[in-house]
């Protein structure tokens, strides 16, 4: 379930403008606030029934986006390349040479 969580919250965080602000909103209630279905219905004036179908309809619609876009897919490997090219630094480069690359990667890594 963590896994799907986190999944869900980084796809979230992709394609959140691709949603509509119902969408929006349950989304981030229930992944990012930990809201239960429950909470969100009450808080919407909707069955919980109504919310459970917007939430699954629009995880189908983040998986879609991310079949088409690969953003996510991105994401993952640009982690990877970097922990990889982090990881060749420290063996190849004086520390006090690799202080100011990793600085550099550092910045590169915050801009996703």
């Amino acid at each position: 379930m963590l896994e799907k969580t986190t999944r869900m919250n980084y796809l979230f965080d992709f394609y959140q403008d691709l949603l509509t602000p119902k969408q929006q909103n349950y989304m981030s209630l229930y992944y990012l606030d930990d809201f239960s279905l429950g909470e969100i219905a009450e808080q919407f004036e909707v069955s919980r029934q109504a919310v459970y179908d917007n939430i699954k309809r629009t995880e189908a619609m983040l998986e879609e986006y991310e079949d088409k876009l690969h953003l996510y897919e991105k994401f993952l490997m640009r982690q990877k390349m970097f922990k990889k090219l982090s990881s060749l630094l420290e063996k190849h480069i004086k520390k006090e040479e690799s202080k100011e690359i990793f600085d550099v990667l550092k910045e590169i890594q915050e801009l996703d």
